[in-house]
């Protein structure tokens, strides 16, 4: 297994649509390992294929929940429908996410409490579950990956301005522009705004 860079906002993989995974081969099989191993080498509770540079549709997840579902796993072309966010300002304090692409900052956002997924496992078997909670969250984020979007697109003003700004500032919308999990958390050196 191999411990990918991950690639930070800006880089055309990331925002754009992933395309379906049409054969679940060798290939496929190392692909998600590697991805749960740069997971967790990053700290990370989730990791879609487009942030170590893969266009394909497939994310993992290693985060416990109350579901019912294995507190690690993947899904292959998966299809996620949300539950319509509660309207209203999301609260700072609890509603708060950051992203392994866009390194050391955390916004808030408001999402579904619930998610109905839907894919394929490493076997090509359909699965499907109900995700609620943070780890709703989680699959709506890793879904919004793999559809060309940041969780940092999705922020209401001004929030988003905010979130441009810092962007900006590091220099981050030029391609290639990448950090190698395992060697700081933050390959930036700063705390959260």
């Amino acid at each position: 297994m191999t411990i990918h860079p991950i690639t930070i906002t800006g880089e055309p993989v990331l925002h754009t649509r992933a395309a379906q995974v049409t054969e679940i081969d060798d290939e496929v099989r190392r692909l998600v390992a590697d991805m749960h191993e740069t997971c967790e080498a990053a700290h990370g509770v989730g990791l879609a294929a487009p942030q170590i540079g893969v266009g394909l549709r497939i994310f993992v997840w290693q985060m416990k929940n109350d579901d019912g579902v294995p507190s690690r796993g993947h899904v292959i072309n998966p299809f996620v429908r949300a539950a319509k966010p509660v309207v209203g300002e999301p609260d700072r304090e609890n509603e708060s996410e950051g992203c392994l692409s866009v390194p050391g900052y955390s916004y808030p956002l408001r999402r579904g409490e619930s998610a109905e997924v839907s894919g394929y496992d490493l076997d090509g078997q359909e699965l499907s579950f109900t995700a609620t909670g943070w780890f709703a969250r989680c699959m709506q984020h890793e879904y919004d990956h793999l559809n060309g979007f940041l969780y940092v697109d999705r922020l209401g003003e001004p929030w988003k301005k905010k979130a441009r700004k810092a962007t900006k500032g590091e220099g981050w919308g030029v391609p290639g522009l990448t950090w190698m999990p395992g060697e700081d958390a933050d390959p930036f050196g700063h705390d959260d705004e």
